[in-house]
């Protein structure tokens, strides 16, 4: 059975927080916890925290946590906020701010 986690509408683009996903999908989750917390990238922050929610959806049914991998760690697209910022001669460049869904899942392994 997995047990699941979502951050929704995260203030990150989501192609950087999707190297974040990759590197720790598949791992166990203490040593993902681990390159979360060693990880310099901002997006780290944000998985560890839908990783600790997971865990403790996890422990909430029973499930062994030294067992437990993570086997699904995905980010979908969010809203976009449109700006615009202003340049030379009355024109205005867009500026896009990017958000993010982010899931994850955790697994039993025995």
């Amino acid at each position: 059975m997995a047990y699941k986690a979502i951050h929704r509408f995260a203030r990150i683009a989501p192609r950087k927080a999707r190297l974040i996903a990759d590197l720790i999908r598949g791992l166990p989750v203490a040593d993902a916890m681990n390159q979360l917390e060693m990880s310099k990238r901002r997006g780290a922050a944000y998985y560890k925290a839908v990783l600790t929610s997971a865990i403790a959806n996890a422990e909430e049914q029973d499930a062994s946590v030294e067992t437990l991998v993570i086997s699904e760690a995905r980010v979908d697209e969010g809203p976009v906020m449109k700006r615009w910022q202003p340049k030379d001669r009355g024109r205005a460049h867009p500026i896009l701010k990017r958000s993010s869904h982010l899931h994850l899942a955790v697994e039993e392994k025995a």
